[in-house]
């Protein structure tokens, strides 16, 4: 393929391309860094249109900014929609890092750098591989537009209403997400499905000031008491959500999902091992993957209340609070179920405190595309001829929230076509990507718009 030959000709330089979008510190959870996270989306911007794409721009949301570019020229072909992120998590614990986290290091064809793998290893391949076929064809098989933002990692709070503003810019047939990963280096794999999430924070406060508790112990509310019944009571024992009405709208998995779960390999012993945990643990009638792809979920996060340091402060304290995270599956909506929680969580408080539950901006609907998705088999198809077997279908148990904007906003599902493996540390110190997946990618991804393309 005259792609190809192009693609390793100029692997040197896409690599160091990829260190120096790397160098940027794109923290999109700290303000510190929104100027960082504008500079690599300004860098995106240009080498999308050194690519050869056209109307390259960086778009304001609100919040953290989008990239956008396109090539419209190939009438008769379906339009589609590249997506991918540019911001990165903390860096923190910084004395658990080898390495600065912003100074890549290359070696044994690893890069180590914060966002290695998640995701700009990931994403720039995507204009790489669009570079690869318009300087070698002079033209793409479809029409691509580009959508890469700047905020995922925090939610992607201002998206919604973003896309809501540029439904028509973004219009397309079919949306591809570089934001995400295989199985393992041997094994391909298709997510089919992302949980959604919402979240919430409960305040209880009771007397004015922390008290002594000798004297006072026992006759007002305690807090922190309260609110370890009030979580207590938001599940049953066996680890069902004990909130009413949580589970109304849950579409029960088919036994065609449930089989492609079932054929996924795993080893319960491993995942012991992974977790650390000295048993699996949930609702009966479901596998442990059942519980974390098909199955919704209510985890307590954090709990704070009273005296934290050495030694002891005999006190009855003023104030005690909790932060509370859901994951969602189809077809549950976030600011429903946020609905149900805040009303349980205010109906169980006694008279005794105050009770206050805030909406967290953290907000994303779950995500799943149909079995039968053209596109998606074309993915298949394409990652078959690559490993030389079928790709397994996962179901995520974390969330992209974009993908439930793309269908709601624009009336596509997307196509997971990540490259990312499990040990690269996402998220972790000493995160890192694979060059045989960053070359990997580069490829499939030409393949893929080739494939995508009208015969």
């Amino acid at each position: 393929m005259e792609y190809q030959q192009y693609l390793d000709a100029h692997q040197d330089r896409f690599v160091e391309e990829y260190l120096e979008f790397l160098r940027f510190p794109s923290i999109s959870a700290l303000p510190a860094h929104a100027p960082d996270v504008q500079r690599a989306a300004e860098w995106v911007a240009d080498r999308v249109a050194q690519a050869g794409l056209e109307n390259a721009e960086v778009m304001q949301t609100g919040g953290h900014p989008v990239v956008y570019g396109d090539w419209l020229h190939a009438p008769g072909q379906p339009t589609v929609l590249i997506y991918g992120h540019l911001d990165v998590q903390p860096v923190d614990p910084l004395d658990l890092w080898d390495h600065p986290p912003f100074e890549p290091r290359l070696a044994d064809d690893r890069v180590s750098a914060r966002g290695a793998s998640d995701s700009k290893g990931n994403m720039f391949p995507t204009i790489v591989a669009l570079e690869g076929l318009l300087q070698s064809e002079g033209r793409l098989p479809v029409n691509v537009k580009l959508c890469y933002e700047g905020q995922e990692e925090i939610g992607s709070p201002q998206i919604s209403d973003f896309l809501a503003r540029h439904k028509e810019k973004f219009a397309c047939e079919i949306a591809v997400s570089s934001d995400g990963g295989q199985f393992d280096a041997d094994q391909p794999s298709l997510t089919v499905a992302l949980r959604g999430v919402c979240a919430v924070q409960v305040d209880v406060t009771g007397p004015s000031r922390d008290l002594h508790s000798g004297s006072y112990g026992g006759s007002v509310c305690n807090p922190i008491h309260e609110l370890a019944a009030m979580l207590a009571g938001l599940h049953h024992k066996d680890g069902s959500v004990a909130v009413p009405g949580f589970y109304d709208r849950v579409r029960e998995a088919t036994t065609e999902e449930r089989a492609q779960t079932a054929a996924v390999p795993f080893s319960e012993e491993e995942f012991l091992t992974e977790t650390g945990a000295r048993a699996v643990f949930g609702a009966p009638g479901y596998t442990t993957r059942e519980r974390i792809w098909h199955r919704p979920t209510l985890e307590i996060n954090g709990v704070w209340g009273g005296y934290q340091e050495a030694g002891i402060k005999t006190v009855l304290p003023s104030r005690a609070g909790a932060k509370i995270t859901c994951r969602l599956v189809a077809d549950q909506d976030p600011e429903e179920i946020r609905t149900l929680l805040i009303d349980h969580l205010t109906h169980a408080a006694p008279e005794g405190v105050a009770v206050d539950v805030q909406r967290l901006s953290m907000d994303g609907k779950p995500y799943e595309i149909p079995s039968g998705n053209r596109f998606n088999r074309i993915a298949a198809a394409v990652l078959t001829e690559e490993y030389g077997k079928a790709p397994v279908y996962l179901r995520a148990g974390g969330s992209i929230p974009i993908t439930g904007c793309f269908r709601d906003h624009l009336g596509v599902h997307t196509v997971n076509f990540g490259f990312g493996l499990k040990d690269e540390l996402a998220h972790s110190p000493n995160e890192f990507f694979r060059l045989s997946s960053f070359r990997r990618s580069q490829r499939l991804y030409a393949r893929l718009l080739r494939r995508m393309a009208v015969q």
